[in-house]
């Protein structure tokens, strides 16, 4: 199987050129598409000078969001699977044969990959509490038991994500698609993965604004769309 790496970038001069090499050191048949989503700290200037066949480089003239990057980069997958990828490093792919075992064993069509049950960076109390409390809503809304709602690593079937119209263009991206999936009863599983977290001086983006922003995404799409 075939995987597509998305990789969303905003920003992330310092870490995208690492990024890039490890994912391109897993061990898989993959492609990586990339989208610069309106960077203005010279990002777009680096990722101008990428030249691999199996890289492509996509641009947004103007910083659009987590995911609105998304479903640019999903029009151009042509893989089997597909993983989404932050450029920070925050998280390990060498962590994808994990994420995409149960898929090929035909077992799951979505995996998430919890940074609470593998192993991570023990800091930030309060960005741990919001997580936990939007797995928590996640839960009780949609009748599941996920640790990690909000986790960047998630990997799907490729038919599974291209037959949900994704509507959110920032972070709300994650708490949507996770409503979306379990409406539509797909089978997901959890994965350990590694984690790296950053803290806010080190370039993490989320905020607490993120936070009611999926608060009302879990609300709105358990009875729309």
């Amino acid at each position: 199987m075939k995987l597509s790496v998305l990789m969303p970038v905003y920003n992330e001069l310092g870490t995208v050129m690492e990024a890039l090499r490890r994912v391109g050191e897993t061990p898989i048949e993959k492609e990586i598409i990339v989208v610069d989503d309106g960077s203005t700290d010279g990002t777009t200037d680096l990722l101008k000078g990428i030249a691999s066949p199996g890289v492509k480089v996509l641009f947004h003239p103007v910083n659009r969001g987590k995911g609105a990057a998304i479903r640019t980069a999903l029009a151009h997958a042509t893989g089997d699977i597909i993983i989404i990828q932050d450029a920070d490093l925050e998280y390990n792919p060498s962590d994808y044969p994990a994420l995409v075992e149960p898929i090929m064993e035909g077992r799951a069509d979505v995996v998430y990959g919890s940074r609470f049950s593998g192993t991570h960076r023990v800091f930030l109390f309060w960005h741990y509490i919001g997580n936990r409390f939007l797995s928590l809503l996640t839960n009780v809304l949609y009748n599941t038991m996920l640790t990690d709602m909000e986790t960047c690593y998630k990997a799907f079937r490729v038919d599974v994500l291209k037959s949900v119209t994704i509507r959110s263009d920032r972070f709300n991206f994650e708490p949507e698609i996770t409503a979306k999936i379990f409406k539509r009863k797909f089978k997901v599983f959890e994965v350990p993965i590694n984690y790296s977290g950053r803290d806010y001086s080190e370039g993490k983006k989320i905020t607490w604004l993120d936070g009611i922003w999926a608060v009302a995404a879990l609300i709105k799409y358990r009875f729309v769309d």
